[in-house]
């Protein structure tokens, strides 16, 4: 008898113990959940309170993610239009007037020989004409000249061609050497008008050149607003540390923890950086809808940006300004809290 009621004693006490545990637990998590609420209060309060700092962190807080995207968008958009103009690109090789279309098929024979060579198009002396009276089709004073005997004249005088595309249009060795090296591309080759190698290629020099320095020099301005929003952000906390220095030497009295003391000013720098990440969010989605049309209309390709702007994963871009406001707001808030709290 006396183990069987040791056994219920030893129960009853495990089960109050657990029902402790869990009341204890329970209260532990609503205390943890008065404090943030606590914490985020205060914080909202300081921005209120500091109303002209806090805006002008804002502002240069949004600057700074505004010159970040633009940044991307120029990189990338440059990047592409290069790549489409390379990929337009083809090399025009002319060959002496009515070569035939037989010798003409030998001869893309010899160049598909070349792994560089992506596509291969020639055209007759014959077709050639087709395409010069197609592209003056609206001249009239180009047709009312071009009699039976003008005809004759001008395809025995129109070379054949040979029009190219290739993978890299950086490295063209190889198709040089079949081309001006080679003996059947000697044989029929137009020696007084040369191939276009180069055609396009400063243009495309000059637009990679153009994305390397939209690139460097976004990034070097980026990163002096970037300072520029800490230092602000720095300042305002500084200021709001010891404007309330007499409130946090009163809570480190009653024994507040420093998570407590800190959180308030790492909520109101976050405050400002999440609505820094909306407006700058904001501002570029409208700033390059509204240039697209006419980036477009210079040649630009912006069709991979207006993908992602036009889609659902604008909600995705949105939420990376949002996050990226707060984290800048959140470092700078930390330093400042680092450096000057521990001197009140």
């Amino acid at each position: 008898m006396a183990n069987e009621d040791k056994a219920v004693k030893t129960k009853k006490i495990k089960n109050v113990s657990k029902k402790s545990l869990r009341t204890m637990q329970k209260n532990k998590n609503r205390h943890i959940l008065r404090e943030r609420a606590r914490i985020v209060k205060y914080g909202t309060k300081g921005f209120g309170r500091n109303i002209w700092l806090s805006t002008a962190a804002t502002v240069v807080m949004a600057i700074t993610l505004i010159i970040l995207f633009v940044t991307i968008v120029a990189s990338v958009i440059l990047t592409n239009t290069a790549e489409m103009m390379k990929d337009k690109i083809d090399i025009t090789i002319y060959f002496k007037p009515n070569t035939s279309a037989e010798n003409l098929e030998k001869l893309t024979e010899e160049i598909k020989k070349d792994p560089n060579i992506k596509s291969v198009e020639t055209s007759t002396s014959e077709e050639e004409y087709k395409k010069f009276l197609e592209e003056n089709a609206d001249s009239d004073e180009v047709l009312d000249i071009l009699d039976e005997e003008m005809t004759k004249l001008m395809i025995g005088k129109m070379q054949s061609t040979m029009r190219i595309k290739v993978y890299n249009v950086d490295d063209l060795t190889s198709v040089k050497s079949i081309v001006e090296d080679g003996e059947l591309f000697q044989t029929y080759t137009d020696k007084e008008k040369a191939p276009t190698y180069d055609v396009n290629r400063a243009e495309i020099a000059t637009i990679t050149s153009w994305a390397r320095i939209a690139r460097t020099s976004g990034i070097i301005l980026a990163a002096v607003f970037l300072v520029i929003s800490i230092l602000i952000i720095f300042s305002t906390i500084r200021m709001a540390i010891f404007s309330r220095r007499e409130e946090i030497y009163m809570m480190k009295l009653v024994g507040a923890d420093k998570s407590f003391i800190r959180g308030p000013f790492l909520v109101e720098a976050e405050i400002c950086g999440v609505i820094a990440g909306i407006v700058s969010a904001t501002a570029s989605y409208f700033g390059f809808k509204f240039l697209a049309p006419k980036l477009a209309g210079y040649g630009i390709d912006v069709s991979s940006i207006s993908d992602i702007l036009e889609s659902n994963k604008l909600i995705i871009v949105f939420l990376i300004f949002i996050v990226a406001g707060a984290l800048i707001g959140r470092i700078s808030a930390r330093l400042a809290v680092s450096k000057y709290l521990h001197k009140t």
